[in-house]
């Protein structure tokens, strides 16, 4: 199959690279090849690669800084994937688009299902909501999968943050009152090319929707640290802290399990439990 793959360099995006690479024809592109803001650029970029499937692996992800920047992420996270899915609906290609737990308000108290009401509390999450409902309506054979709390051994994230404090310091707060479930990026992928490769572009109506994929499992903050540090072999005294002890200009979800049984029921896969994920990268 012909895939393009936006984000490429991303966490998402460099497992999909390589577990794509070996047997479909994809082309990767990033913000320095296209500027996702400018719509347009987009549209004509699936066009002309006419691919078989389009996987938008791509946001503003950057949630504090989001809160100064609403114009710009709403190009990103919003117009983008809504130029996305109007191209993929022209071409009747497949589209694979990731969203977020940034959705929900975290006021539940058991994991949210896919037909929960949202209620985004931040600019990050507003704009990936709207990116949703763009392309579903844009797209009537598109996939959307919300997933939480991922990381990877490259990029920017929870998991490396820790590793990098633990060598500079002897005590370390981490919240203990937010709970979600920490999300390998590859296995993240491998459920993605799983679905692109098991699922006949004629029957992707039938399928098509919002789906919650996330590692099994879930944990605090402080929890999925202590985990971190154990497995790692790192001494360090770890102190739970309360959000209100750690304030962030974009609020975050305190409660933002999302439930995988519809895509376990659907598709048939799952994510491997959390600590079994994390086990892997840290030994790696």
């Amino acid at each position: 199959m012909r895939i393009l793959v936006f984000g490429e360099n991303g966490q998402v995006g460099s497992a999909l690279m390589r577990l794509l690479g070996d047997q479909h024809e994809v082309r990767g592109l990033d913000q320095a090849d296209l500027d996702l803001a400018q719509s347009d650029q987009v549209e004509s970029t699936i066009h002309a690669y006419a691919p078989d499937w389009v996987i938008n692996a791509s946001a503003y992800t950057a949630v504090d800084k989001a809160e100064s920047e609403v114009e710009l992420v709403d190009a990103i996270n919003h117009l983008a994937p809504a130029a996305m899915a109007r191209a993929c609906a022209s071409l009747n290609c497949g589209l694979l688009h990731y969203s977020t737990d940034y959705v929900f308000d975290g006021s539940a108290e058991r994991p949210y299902l896919e037909n929960h009401q949202p209620n985004p509390q931040s600019v990050y999450g507003s704009t990936k909501l709207a990116g949703e409902r763009a392309v579903m309506r844009e797209c009537p054979q598109a996939i959307i999968l919300r997933t939480a709390w991922v990381y990877a051994e490259q990029g920017a994230n929870f998991v490396k943050t820790m590793l990098r404090l633990a060598g500079e310091r002897d005590e370390l707060g981490v919240v203990a009152d937010q709970f979600g479930s920490p999300t390998l990026a590859y296995d993240l992928a491998k459920v993605s090319v799983s679905i692109i490769e098991n699922t006949p572009l004629e029957q992707l109506r039938d399928v098509a929707g919002v789906y919650h994929a996330t590692g099994s499992g879930m944990t605090s903050w402080y929890g999925f640290a202590r985990e971190i540090f154990s497995l790692a072999g790192k001494d360090i005294k770890l102190n739970a802290i309360s959000t209100e002890d750690y304030p962030t200009p974009a609020p975050r979800p305190k409660y933002s399990v999302l439930s995988n049984e519809k895509l376990q029921r659907v598709f048939g896969v799952a994510l491997p439990a959390w600590q079994e994920s994390l086990a892997k990268t840290i030994k790696t």
